[in-house]
């Protein structure tokens, strides 16, 4: 037989094109169109509605960026269409391909009801299933004109304030049309049998089959008269269509979803307003599709449309109480997991959890957290202590060098702690049901003849308006298709619980979860990760002192206040915008919201120190890190002792010499550090010859996504900053040795402090920098004289290792990792830190000397100058604080990296404070001290061991104490075998590497407050 299938295919193409698709609307109207342009900001649905329309047409321009226009629609239904399916045809003048990326609608009712969304693959809008002819038809549309934001391109139009006012949008067909559903259907075989064919071998039967079917259905089709032969044309693909696919086929659980960024090329605002239109399309879709199932993650995404579309969320609510509409993720919004601190990752799912449950009565199992650049090692005890077992993300399908060798998989954390993973073969979170993709989720999955079904999140996200009508068919033909793998629709519980009873042993993937990609997110925006890190610790200390003076003097403990702020942070740690990889506008708010929180926290926080220590007047210090500081108990308020003296003196050759007993530091005339010896180990720090606090400049013009994005070919040129402006000693400083140095480059300058103080270990630095640069990345170097394969980071609740060398192409592509407070090397008996009160990414090389000697050289990542998204990433004024601490353990680490992060030298107080707790082992660290969320007046201790090791401690309360219990994170009794058991009037604990573990202490009647 000749091989015509070329012929074939080619003519299913245009024929699907230009004939069948356009006559899903055989008979169309105009619509008559007013609009009224909204003055400023989005107006409350009633003034929109209410408000004076002028006339526009089909072709008119409209939308200036950012604007909000209200349109009005209306026809009248003719009498010959009486008993027809009728629709609303209205194209705000959308990009088909730019899906979620520019103008979007809600439709109303006019009573103010909501209909549905208006998105690019989604433009209709059903006005009846059986038309009444001489019917006037009225909609009203909230259109939101958000400008197309040109990737990789510097534009002014991520901000409002530098946007312009030009229209962006065309209006395009705006018609009431009959719509065929016979023709629909039949679009639907088509495109489902024809994507199919396309994806099969060539040599099978089965798509010789599926050719001539089609062909046949074309052949039946009169082109010039669709709507009457549609019938006849189906019937020639009915056997095809019913073909059972293979018992072996690979099951897809199709889970209906809109991946909704909370801010990305939009402010939070506009997520607002994402979310209304999507959740109502999606509820829409639901009471017409019965086997359909959407799911939504982020609790703070339900939470904005409960305050503002509150006639949309109940329609969400009667959906999720059908078990249709799913809560899925269990945390407040879908984090950045990389850079979030311990208690912040821990509160994500305190939030989202206790939301679903108070809300829903639901309960997640499940962390959701499809486009999350790379997840901390630590993220797994988390999980588990939240409740939840298991995890999806596709992210980890974007690296660029290493293909994960799973798909399915256990996932061990840093304590040991094992999660059930699964990573979508589809490789996408915005799946259409396109025969493509289906077939790529089959052949790409990796764990075939262990496992058989994988999950595809299908829909398209951010404004796209979730899963289409469209997607729901497709996934209908494809249920139990011969060649195609198998789709069924199904909540993410449902397929997991599927998929962990069939995988019964799993293979296990240890550490971090590092995405070769968007590496610069540990950098860009500084302003954003500085307001994240002091917000965090912020709101540490308001608790501690807060319930410290509710238990020690009856004080009314914040809860409002604090819950309010928790959700504010959490919400800022979303993945574009903690990682920087926002439009101005959100940094700009971000920074007016961290500098509101910082001033709210701040008021909480002096508010119960003077409630507890009287007068600020006196010798009393607050110690709020988890140890003891210069004699100050953690958790207390005592007198500072003082430390060694400090000394300046001039060093031959130029530049200054510092001193205070426990180090020697010289300082040349560079203002570049060339020794930083211990005197109590008699140990030099840096190799012979070398400078630290060596500022580099280097280019940084990624291959693409320039705000996420840094090439490793970056290293390639670099500028060394050795230039000093001036060298000087700083003399106002008594209780410290302190050497001020300013630099200047290119339109930026910097100034530093370098200074030991009294009694500390570390030299400490202080790096101010006016930064006005574009595509520069500036690091600040340490030479290291230590021969270590591996170097410590600090994560959630502990750290993690890494390895120093590039044996292997994992290793090689992390160039660029995260740290938290400290990172910190070692060889036995020796070791040195360096920790830092806001920055993230850093790299480590180490090469031998010519004296055979190992030079491992670190380097903190300070600022970079992207242009896109933000044009004018960073620009302004920064300021840094780090430590080098030399002989520094583990343990010496973790209490630096909270001193510089929790700084005690706030003014003293008449009265001294005794802490409300005690724990008499430095491993075990206090990450919290709290009330409980309940309001109960139970008071909340969460600790965790941070050196690595086995670790017992004796909790001793500074209260009467009538019972404890060993609680999950929602502070909700745990089952089984405790880590914690009465002892005397403390309790013991023993824990593992890294464990986590949450006591509540129900207050005795005799610990009431003085």
């Amino acid at each position: 037989m000749h091989d015509d299938r070329r012929l074939v295919e080619n003519r299913l193409g245009r024929v699907l094109a230009e004939r069948i698709t356009p006559a899903i609307y055989p008979e169309s109207l105009p619509l008559k169109v007013s609009i009224w342009v909204a003055p400023d900001e989005p107006v409350p649905v009633a003034e929109g509605l209410a408000a004076p329309r002028t006339p526009i047409e089909s072709g008119a321009r409209w939308g200036a960026p950012w604007a909000t226009s209200w349109l009005t629609v209306e026809a009248t239904v003719p009498a010959a269409w009486a008993g027809k399916t009728v629709e609303a045809i209205i194209d705000l003048g959308f990009d088909q391909n730019m899906t979620g990326f520019q103008c979007e609608g809600l439709v109303y009712r006019p009573d103010g009801s909501p209909v549905k969304g208006l998105h690019p693959r989604n433009q209709w809008v059903r006005v009846a299933s059986s038309a009444v002819g001489g019917e006037h038809v009225v909609l009203h549309v909230e259109a939101a004109s958000n400008p197309i934001i040109p990737f990789f391109s510097p534009t002014a139009l991520g901000d409002k304030s530098t946007a312009g006012d030009e229209p962006q949008y065309r209006l395009g067909r705006l018609d009431l049309a009959v719509f065929d559903e016979e023709v629909w259907l039949l679009v639907q075989d088509l495109e489902v049998l024809g994507e199919l064919m396309h994806e099969m071998p060539e040599e099978p039967a089965r798509r010789y089959d599926i050719v001539r079917a089609i062909e046949r259905a074309l052949d039946a089709v009169d082109l010039a008269n669709v709507n009457h032969t549609a019938a006849a044309a189906r019937a020639c693909l009915a056997d095809v269509l019913a073909k059972p696919a293979a018992a072996s086929a690979h099951t897809i659980s199709a889970v209906g979803h809109a991946h909704i960024d909370s801010a990305w090329l939009w402010p939070l605002r506009e997520t607002v307003r994402k979310v209304a239109r999507t959740t109502a399309n999606m509820t829409a879709l639901l009471a017409d599709e019965p086997e359909f199932i959407y799911a939504m993650s982020q609790a703070a995404q339900y939470d904005f449309i409960k305050r503002h579309r509150p006639e949309v969320y109940e329609r969400v609510k009667k959906a999720v109480s059908e078990g249709r509409f799913v809560p899925t993720g269990g945390m407040w919004v879908e984090s950045d997991t990389n850079m979030p601190g311990s208690e912040a990752m821990a509160r994500q799912f305190v939030h989202g959890k206790r939301f679903f449950l108070e809300e829903f009565g639901v309960e997640n199992q499940e962390a959701w957290l499809p486009d999350t650049f790379g997840f901390a090692a630590g993220l797994p005890q988390i999980i588990k202590a939240a409740g939840s077992k298991w995890l999806l993300t596709q992210k980890i399908s974007w690296s660029q060098l290493n293909q994960f060798p799973h798909h399915t998989f256990l996932w061990e954390g840093i304590d040991g702690t094992r999660i059930f993973t699964h990573f979508p073969p589809v490789d996408t979170y915005n799946c259409s049901m396109h025969g493509r993709e289906i077939a790529h989720a089959a052949r790409n999955f990796k764990d075939k003849g262990r496992a058989s079904m994988s999950l595809a999140p299908t829909g398209w996200g951010d404004g796209g308006g979730g899963t289409t009508r469209e997607m729901v068919a497709k996934a209908a033909r494809m249920k139990n298709l011969e060649g195609s793998p198998k789709v069924v629709w199904d909540c993410p519980a449902d397929f997991f619980a599927k998929a962990e009873a069939e995988y019964q042993n799993p293979p296990v993937w240890v550490g971090e979860l590092y995405l070769e990609l968007h590496r610069a997110t540990l950098t860009s925006q500084a302003k954003t990760k500085q307001g994240n890190r002091r917000s965090e610790h912020l709101l540490r200390e308001a608790e501690l002192w807060a319930a410290t003076a509710a238990v020690r003097k009856n004080c009314q403990y914040p809860y409002t206040a604090l819950d309010r702020i928790w959700k504010t942070v959490l919400l800022h740690q979303f993945h574009d915008i903690l990682p920087g990889s926002s439009i101005a506008w959100v940094h700009r708010e971000a920074k007016q919201i961290y500098a509101a929180v910082a001033e709210e926290l701040t008021a909480i926080i002096e508010r119960a120190q003077w409630v507890l220590g009287g007068e600020r007047v006196g010798p009393n210090v607050f110690n709020p890190a988890p140890h003891t500081w210069r004699s100050v108990p953690a958790g207390a308020a005592a007198v500072v002792q003082p430390g060694h003296p400090c000394s300046v003196a001039e060093r031959a050759g130029g530049g200054f010499v510092l001193d205070n007993s426990l180090l020697r530091v010289e300082v040349d005339a560079r203002g570049l550090v060339v020794s930083v010896f211990d005197l109590e180990r008699q140990r030099e720090t840096l190799p012979p010859g070398s400078a630290a606090n060596l500022l580099q400049l280097h280019p940084d013009y990624p291959n693409a996504w320039d705000a996420w994005d840094v090439e490793l070919f970056y290293r390639n040129r670099v500028t060394d900053l050795t230039e000093a402006d001036f060298v000087a000693v700083d003399t106002d400083s008594p209780a410290s040795a302190v050497v001020r140095v300013g630099r200047s480059f290119g339109s930026s300058k910097v100034e530093q402090t370098l200074a030991l103080r009294a009694g500390a270990r570390g030299l400490d630095i202080e790096t101010g920098v006016e930064w006005y640069e574009t595509e520069k990345f500036l690091k600040l170097a340490f030479p290291l004289d230590i021969h270590a394969d591996r170097y410590a980071c600090e994560t959630q609740f502990g750290h993690l290792f890494r390895p120093t060398h590039i044996n292997t192409s994992w290793e090689y592509a992390k160039f660029e990792a995260c740290n938290h407070r400290f990172v910190h090397f070692a060889e036995p008996g020796w070791g040195v830190a360096l920790v830092n009160d806001s920055t993230y990414g850093h790299d480590v090389t180490r090469t031998v000397r010519a004296d055979g000697g190992t030079t491992t050289t670190l380097r903190v990542s300070l600022l970079r100058a992207p242009r896109f998204p933000d044009p004018e990433t960073d620009h302004g004024a920064h300021y840094f604080r780090h430590s080098l601490v030399p002989g520094a353990s583990i343990g010496d680490a973790v209490c630096a990296g909270y001193r510089v992060n929790l700084t005690p030298l706030r003014p003293g107080v008449a009265e001294a404070v005794e802490p409300l707790f005690t724990i008499d082992n430095d491993a075990v660290v206090t990450s919290a001290v709290k009330l409980a969320d309940d309001g109960s007046g139970d008071v909340v201790l969460r600790v965790y061991e941070a050196h690595g090791g086995r670790a017992s401690a004796l909790v001793a309360a500074g209260f009467g104490v009538a019972g404890f219990q060993v609680c999950d994170l929602l502070e909700r009794p745990l089952p089984g075998d405790a880590p914690a058991i009465a002892e005397g009037t403390g309790v013991r604990l023993r824990l593992r590497p890294f464990q986590l573990v949450t006591l509540r202490f129900a207050r005795s009647p005799e610990s009431d407050a003085e």
